[in-house]
């Protein structure tokens, strides 16, 4: 998209515009595209890479800019690029029809990825196709929130699916060392977190080789710091329970 502003006669090309409505005025900021996703994550901090100019307007296809009083009026400041920041920060990004569908149509295949790489189908213990979970989405009307991530929308749908069809997410298979004192003690503490106990082994430690869902992890972690005083250790041996192999399409 190629905009010109007859105010400054500068075209402003590659154009990604962001706006914000606030004291019931608009206002606008023309960024270069692809740039703000990378300023809002932290990798960009350069401004001067993501803003084509640091003034504010009222519409950037128009090349009207911003008036002073309404900038101090709605920001409470008139410098341009304090402005530019916070909408830049806050403002919400437009983008085409056809830009939006094909935004939404690659984070359907990255939900699909995340979840497919973080599941099973629990009775075969095999990992389902990333072209399965896509059918089973569509299957169930899955709807793409363009403001939410990925990995978020990847655990609702795992949520959504497990409802229609057999599916879990992969155990994680670790191995705890705890002190034989408090070993016994903890190990009762440990068992509603635990899917399945591998193996158990008494020597000057206690050692559990066991399955536990990804998500109780972290109080799997902060129960042995805690109950060991540091002296318990826990050992990730593998993220996945799977076998090899993949479920097969019919």
């Amino acid at each position: 998209m190629s905009i010109f502003t007859p105010t400054n006669q500068i075209r402003l090309t590659n154009v990604a515009v962001v706006r914000m409505k606030r004291a019931g005025k608009r206002f606008e900021i023309a960024c270069y595209r692809n740039k703000v996703v990378s300023w809002r994550s932290g990798v960009e901090k350069d401004l001067d890479e993501v803003l084509q100019t640091h003034s504010v307007f009222v519409n950037v296809s128009k090349g009207q800019v911003a008036k002073k009083e309404d900038l101090l009026s709605a920001f409470g400041t008139d410098d341009q690029t304090e402005v530019c920041k916070q909408i830049l920060s806050k403002g919400e990004v437009q983008v085409s029809d056809k830009e939006r569908q094909t935004q939404l149509e690659q984070m359907f295949r990255d939900i699909a990825t995340i979840v497919a790489d973080k599941c099973v189908n629990p009775e075969t213990k095999r990992p389902y196709t990333v072209i399965l979970i896509e059918r089973a989405m569509k299957d169930i009307h899955y709807s793409v929130k363009a403001n939410k991530s990925t990995k978020q929308q990847a655990l609702e749908v795992i949520k959504q699916l497990k409802e229609k069809m057999q599916i879990e997410r992969a155990h994680m298979r670790l191995r705890f060392l705890l002190p034989v004192n408090e070993g016994k003690k903890l190990k009762e503490k440990l068992k509603p977190l635990i899917k399945v106990v591998e193996s158990e082994d008494y020597g000057q430690q206690l050692e559990i080789v066991c399955l536990v869902d990804p998500g109780c992890f972290r109080e799997i972690d902060e129960l042995i710091k805690k109950e060991t005083k540091g002296r318990g250790s826990l050992e990730v041996l593998s993220l996945k329970d799977v076998e090899e192999g993949d479920e097969k399409l019919e």
